[in-house]
């Protein structure tokens, strides 16, 4: 009985541990801004519970005991899973909003958490990264508050925050004719098979147009590897992706960019995603 005492006593457990590393009641008690009859009392306590001796105490030195030894460990172990336990029951309590977000903007995405785990009072946010038909599916089924999305999203869903992501390179397989080039144009695309997103078209750009997922670049990336065709790309993939197989060449095509947007839906609007519309505005217009 006197053990289920005892891990209730997080008060004298946290006294005892702070003397053994000290080997000091005095500077214990300083240390945790208590007196020092209180820091004895609060050891006194524990040793009553345990029934035995933790320290050793004499005039000029404070040892461990045998048994304070060996319950020295066990009891750093139940003040870090109390701290534990603290922290996760205020992470439980904190709202939190739940963003999908196509991996292409994380740094974004990053950026808005940031943002949330700052203001006051702190909002909490999990962050999913998913292509964009998984992400709509995870919005619809409520899983997420919110999503990034590419546009134009469903109809279903509202949306801001829109912002831009610039297309300006081409990845064609290692062995391309095009790969050695410095630079190409819309012109030279023709007669070329363009792995082209669901929704969204390359605007202006000729060549035979082939249907790849949104926002999955890797996947369409082992198609450009395997020869099925090229893909226009932002040139932060061109400048983070490193592939054998597969070359990025400048391309000169235009204004040619993805546009995204925050959506949610019109059913579950919360202050919660009010906020999280605010921080998304807030981290495109700053750094």
């Amino acid at each position: 009985m006197h053990y289920v005492l005892v891990l209730l006593m997080l008060r004298e457990i946290h006294c005892f541990t702070r003397v053994a590393e000290l080997l000091s009641f005095s500077r214990a008690a300083a240390d945790l801004g208590m007196s020092q009859p209180a820091m004895s009392q609060a050891v006194t306590r524990l040793e009553r519970a345990t029934g035995m001796r933790l320290f050793q105490r004499t005039a000029r030195e404070v040892r461990l005991t045998a048994e304070g030894k060996a319950l020295l460990g066990h009891a750093r172990q139940v003040l870090d899973s109390a701290r534990a336990f603290t922290e996760e029951a205020a992470r439980l309590a904190r709202p939190t909003i739940h963003l999908a977000y196509p991996p292409l903007v994380g740094t974004l995405a990053a950026r808005i958490a940031r943002r949330l785990a700052s203001r006051t009072p702190a909002l909490g946010v999990e962050l999913r990264p998913a292509g964009r038909g998984a992400a709509a599916r995870a919005l619809t089924d409520g899983e997420v508050s919110a999503a990034i999305l590419a546009t134009p999203a469903p109809a279903q869903f509202v949306t801001a925050a829109r912002f831009h992501v610039t297309v300006d390179h081409l990845a064609v397989p290692a062995s391309h004719r095009l790969a050695p080039a410095a630079k190409v144009t819309a012109a030279e695309l023709a007669g070329q098979v363009l792995l082209t997103p669901s929704s969204r078209p390359w605007p202006g750009l000729p060549g035979r147009a082939r249907t790849v997922a949104d926002d999955d670049f890797s996947a369409a990336l082992d198609l450009v590897a395997a020869g099925a065709g090229l893909l226009p790309i932002p040139q932060l993939l061109a400048r983070t992706i490193k592939r054998d197989d597969v070359s990025f060449v400048p391309l000169d095509a235009g204004d040619l960019r993805i546009t995204y947007a925050l959506a949610w839906s019109k059913e579950h609007v919360t202050p919660e995603l009010m906020a999280l519309v605010q921080a998304v505005q807030d981290a495109l217009w700053t750094r």
